[in-house]
């Protein structure tokens, strides 16, 4: 089971959250207060797709004033929390979770303050959702809200505290009250989401573990988790742009790169400041070129590589970003480092992989993990003495992600036979 939750937290990570903004209209609600809570919201949610997290704040806070009683103030600012956390930590970034040491370790420990915020205001969220219930068991609108909840919670213990058994828990509880919401409403398509990816993950497992599921209760189908999404993504009403931020993910891991692309750049496209769009772009095309030279279509190959580096390049000097980009350029060099190493441009990848190390206010864990693979792309490069030089850098750094164990292997023999570009 801790694959399975490992698997569907790293699938929520890149965007706003799946599941936290979706509601039906209540009667509740006058319209003019409907209208204004729905506009207060979508400027926020806007906001966070922008990682302007000053402007959500402010926006949210104005629900939790004006509707003191309604779940949503508090659970938009929690997810404000779980993302503005995510970003800080350079970790709104998928290829940042393929690594089994991300999941078996806590090293990088999050300010206690931040998780203390962060369940005050979902323990506020879920007592206002559960008042509604005692009233009305079938309040779609609360079963809604609650099962938004428990996925925030889901994610955040499972991508910010590493409580594996508490995310598998709450996870499984968002998927059955999202599943009631469905049965009461069939044409609530948002609720899909949250059902599509659960659908997709346990379908996604090896075989043994599958059958062992089966056995316990938990069952999905591949195919129809994506179909699921793809209908939010085209249908939805709250949740178009969550899902095609999943999407883009999904189809990567399916290879069906071009797909992604497509994803990456209208996402791109409707949130300029976003530049983790780009990144997710900058990935996509990189793999495309990967796929074209194994069917011995190098042109296409080079094509799809030369515009991943424009990306890149763009992103370092575009002004309409400069802001946003300014406050991750560690992460910025990171991911092109990674682009050109999957390339075979080692001497390039270092040279990327060392200004990550060298940006002001680096988040820690991440520039450990730049040396270490500064380190990989001068083994490649055929440059041992460059190599060695950091393997041992990384061994006078903090241990994170078991970087540890990697340089001794890499001091041992020059990195030759794995791929680089694992993620962190």
């Amino acid at each position: 089971m801790k694959y399975l939750i490992s698997v569907l937290i790293a699938l929520f990570v890149l965007g706003s959250a799946s599941a936290f903004a979706q509601t039906t209209p209540s009667g509740t609600m006058t319209e003019t207060e409907r209208a204004q809570l729905d506009s207060l919201r979508r400027s926020g949610i806007e906001a966070l797709y922008n990682l302007d997290y000053d402007k959500a704040q402010k926006d949210f806070k104005e629900i939790v004033r004006l509707y003191p009683n309604h779940p949503a103030g508090p659970q938009l600012l929690a997810a404000r929390v779980w993302i503005k956390t995510l970003y800080e930590s350079r970790r709104l970034q998928s290829s940042l979770y393929s690594s089994e040491s991300f999941y078996s370790s806590g090293d990088d420990k999050v300010d206690p303050k931040v998780v203390e915020e962060f369940r005050n205001l979902t323990r506020d969220a879920q007592r206002r959702c559960e008042s509604r219930l005692k009233e009305n068991p079938k309040d779609v609108e609360a079963l809604d809200w609650l099962a938004a909840i428990e996925g925030l919670k889901a994610s955040f213990e499972e991508a910010v505290e590493r409580r594996h058994l508490a995310a598998l828990r709450d996870g499984d509880d968002a998927v059955d009250h999202h599943r009631e919401v469905l049965k009461l409403d069939p044409a609530f398509v948002d609720a899909g989401l949250t059902v599509g990816l659960y659908e997709y993950v346990v379908g996604s497992l090896p075989l043994p573990i599958k059958v062992i599921a089966g056995i316990t209760g938990f069952r999905g189908s591949r195919k129809r988790g994506l179909q699921m999404l793809e209908r939010v993504a085209k249908e939805g009403n709250w949740s178009r742009d969550d899902a095609r931020t999943l999407l883009i993910v999904l189809y990567t891991r399916e290879k069906r790169y071009v797909d992604a692309l497509a994803h990456a750049r209208e996402l791109s496209a409707k949130y300029p400041r976003n530049y983790l769009f780009r990144l997710e772009a900058a990935d996509a095309l990189v793999s495309q070129a990967e796929l074209e030279r194994k069917n011995k279509n190098v042109e296409a190959a080079v094509r799809a590589e030369r515009e991943a580096f424009a990306t890149f390049d763009d992103l370092l000097h575009d002004r309409s970003v400069r802001d946003t980009v300014s406050r991750a350029l560690d992460l910025v060099h990171f991911k092109y480092g990674e682009v050109l190493l999957t390339a075979g441009e080692g001497e390039r990848a270092a040279k990327e992989f060392l200004a990550a190390t060298r940006v002001e206010h680096a988040e820690p864990a991440l520039v450990t993990m730049a040396h270490l693979y500064a380190a990989r792309a001068f083994d490649l490069a055929g440059k041992r003495d460059d190599a060695l030089a950091q393997y041992r850098q990384v061994l006078t750094r903090p241990d994170i992600y078991a970087a540890h164990d990697e340089a001794r292997k890499g001091l041992r023999q020059p990195y030759k036979t794995e791929t680089a570009t694992s993620g962190i």
